[in-house]
């Protein structure tokens, strides 16, 4: 198959998967996202598969595809922030803190709020305000209408008043 059909075919299999999975037909997403993934893999297929499985709860397996897709683009911000929930859901939250910071790391438009804010939650389970303070108030400062930023960042600052 020619290059430029395989993108387009591996696009469509995308594009349906992406409406299973919207409609909440999960197994149908799986199918799908492994078809567009074996015809002309992304980061973007093997991150929303693994979103897929997450919701599936299988948390490992989609950590798994998460790391295929930052194997396969290393600057693809999304796969390094969805690692850093699922080892959250796993009670990991020391290694996700290592994940968020590398999700911020390359971030290359400086616009990755939602990384802040996971570590500052992070924070402010571990007892440590400050850095929860500092990571709330640096998401704020990334997308000022973020509001679950704005909210931990209240909360926070009225139990340290």
């Amino acid at each position: 198959m020619i290059e430029k059909e395989s993108i387009s075919l591996a696009t469509e299999y995308l594009n349906k998967a992406a409406r299973f999975h919207d409609d909440g037909k999960l197994e149908n997403a799986v199918i799908a996202y492994r078809a567009s993934i074996s015809i002309h893999p992304t980061a973007k297929a093997y991150t929303n598969l693994g979103i897929v499985y997450s919701l599936q709860g299988k948390l490992d397996m989609a950590i798994e595809e998460c790391k295929k897709a930052i194997e396969l683009e290393p600057e693809y911000e999304d796969s390094y922030n969805n690692i850093g929930l699922y080892l959250i859901s796993l009670g990991k939250e020391d290694e996700a803190i290592v994940w968020f910071e590398k999700a911020i790391e390359v971030d290359n438009d400086n616009s990755n709020c939602i990384s802040f804010y996971h570590l500052g939650r992070i924070y402010e389970k571990k007892g440590d305000w400050m850095k929860a303070l500092r990571n709330f108030n640096r998401a704020i400062s990334i997308d000022t209408n973020y509001e679950p930023a704005q909210n931990a960042l209240i909360k926070l600052s009225t139990l340290l008043n």
